[in-house]
């Protein structure tokens, strides 16, 4: 029983590593942007992008227990789920606070060496956040500039309607 039971989880772990190969294969072709997780802003205030296309942090840290991000440069579309995002010090930490809703951002070139000195930001719509931190949205936002698949550097953040940043997606892949 032992030994079939071995035979099971040996041929399961081949068939798990065979998907898991297979689809980040898939997921490097084209112009398809995924970040495995996303985080809280650590450092207060820190500047992400350059000149016009610069998003400037929230002034307190915050945290997040998880999310993930896909973006399909080709198609225009963009989807992130964010869990347990809120502030991580002061008197309302352990909760969002005064941030109701949230918008994904894609700051392409984030050294403005191609756009002239100036990263370019590609704002999704607001959409909720929650009491304990969760949102998402999963949609079309419109058209992605050149530079968002010519350059490397390109980050994502998660921002509040004023425009400050509160969290990123970690792990580009």
């Amino acid at each position: 029983m032992q030994t079939l039971l071995r035979k099971s989880l040996f041929v399961s772990g081949i068939a798990l590593g065979a998907t898991l190969i297979g689809g980040n294969a898939s997921a490097d072709s084209g112009y398809a942007l995924h970040w495995q997780s996303v985080i809280g802003i650590v450092q207060a205030n820190n500047v992400v992008g350059t000149g016009t296309g610069a998003a400037t942090g929230a002034p307190g840290p915050w945290s997040a227990q998880g999310g993930h991000v896909n973006v399909d440069l080709d198609d225009g579309k963009m989807n992130f789920v964010v869990r347990g995002l809120v502030l991580a010090g002061g008197n309302s930490i352990g909760t969002p606070g005064a941030v109701l809703q949230v918008r994904g951002t894609l700051v392409c070139d984030t050294d403005g060496s191609a756009s002239g000195g100036n990263s370019v930001l590609v704002d999704g719509p607001l959409v909720e956040l929650d009491d304990q931190g969760n949102a998402r949205f999963s949609g079309n936002v419109g058209y992605f500039p050149a530079v968002c698949t010519s350059e490397p550097d390109v980050a994502f953040l998660i921002r509040t309607g004023s425009g400050r940043w509160i969290g990123n997606g970690t792990v580009l892949r």
